[in-house]
């Protein structure tokens, strides 16, 4: 037996005053027409129902094919998306997704079902215009799609708005030594200057434990928790004092290693702004760090060992306009000490 699917008409017609109105069955919403005449009237409502009719109709055509393949699709929503993606990747790719998704921003798409989902929602989330909003909800469309929740995409490539990043700078020399002469706490201080002679991220510094350090060698190794590439680097006279200011086991620095990157940055916040510092991260130190292997001529491949080969600060400061004029091979022929390369802009 072929059972009709009942679709409830989306305008009525009445007349009031000798004119015509529609009335909308869902809303209640009444408009004029702006005419007296019943056929003109019928002919305006019944285009409009006719539109709305067939987009109804292709839904529910949709969803009964889509239940028979699988049945859950029907009741999917940006929610579920959300969840499966979280569950992906490092704990601190997890954290960002969890931290990410609570926003506001994306209030009116979680509880969305995909197979109800059209530009339009995408397009109000857009209006947030916040980088993080915009990155974060490209990828939850992307996965969707890879995962075949979404038959086609929901918003073509070049219809994103495009991400333009902020020029970012090293923290300068003077700033940190305002940092360091503000700082009370002997952990915090050692932290910053470690950050100073290492350039690594704030989290791998926060996260360096002792057994990292191999004294007979003098260098450090360690694994970046963003990327898992492996960075080594000589121990330094400078980077010395500090490490021997710092436990012998177990983690450098207790406090700091069990705190979240969130509050080490709003933390630094705090104490940049004690010192009168304006415009600069943790990040920044790595920057600078760059920027300094940079400006004395330390080949690019020193630093990306240093720094992890993998490291956006190296390429952000290798890949500045400058020239770099190498001494002379007779120096390095007649084994003298070379003269440090000129750095013009």
């Amino acid at each position: 037996m072929i059972q009709t699917m009942h679709m409830k008409t989306k305008l009525t017609l009445f007349r009031r005053g000798g004119v015509y109105y529609s009335q909308d069955s869902a809303t209640g919403q009444q408009k004029s027409l702006r005419t007296r005449e019943e056929a003109t009237a019928r002919k305006l409502i019944e285009a409009t129902n006719e539109a709305h009719r067939h987009p109804v109709l292709n839904l529910q055509l949709a969803r009964a094919y889509l239940t028979a393949s699988d049945p859950a699709s029907v009741e999917r929503t940006w929610q579920t998306v959300m969840e499966q993606l979280r569950c992906r990747g490092k704990d601190s790719s997890r954290e960002r997704y969890a931290d990410v998704f609570k926003s506001d921003a994306f209030d009116g798409l979680r509880n969305k079902r995909l197979i109800e989902t059209t530009a339009d929602d995408f397009l109000a989330v857009f209006q947030d215009d916040r980088v993080s909003i915009v990155c974060f909800l490209k990828r939850l469309h992307n996965f969707a799609l890879s995962l075949g929740w979404i038959a086609v995409p929901l918003v073509a490539p070049y219809l994103w708005p495009k991400y333009h990043p902020k020029d970012r700078r090293g923290i300068m020399l003077d700033e940190h030594q305002s940092l360091l002469a503000k700082e009370k706490k002997a952990e915090w201080k050692l932290y910053l200057e470690l950050l100073w002679e290492t350039g690594a991220a704030q989290s791998d510094a926060a996260n360096m434990k002792a057994e990292d350090i191999d004294w007979p060698t003098r260098t450090i190794t360690y694994f970046r928790q963003k990327t898992g590439s492996m960075a080594q680097f000589t121990i330094s006279k400078k980077l010395e004092i500090v490490l021997n200011h710092l436990p012998t086991t177990g983690p450098l620095f207790p406090n700091l290693s069990t705190w979240s990157e969130n509050d080490r940055a709003g933390r630094f916040r705090r104490r940049c702004k004690r010192a009168g510092v304006s415009g600069v991260s943790l990040h920044c130190y790595r920057y600078a760090w760059a920027e300094r292997a940079k400006t004395v001529g330390m080949p690019e491949r020193f630093a990306q060992a240093a720094l992890g080969h993998n490291s956006k600060a190296i390429h952000r400061a290798y890949a500045k306009k400058a020239l770099i004029i190498a001494p002379s091979l007779e120096d390095y022929e007649n084994k003298a000490k070379p003269l440090p390369p000129t750095v013009t802009a």
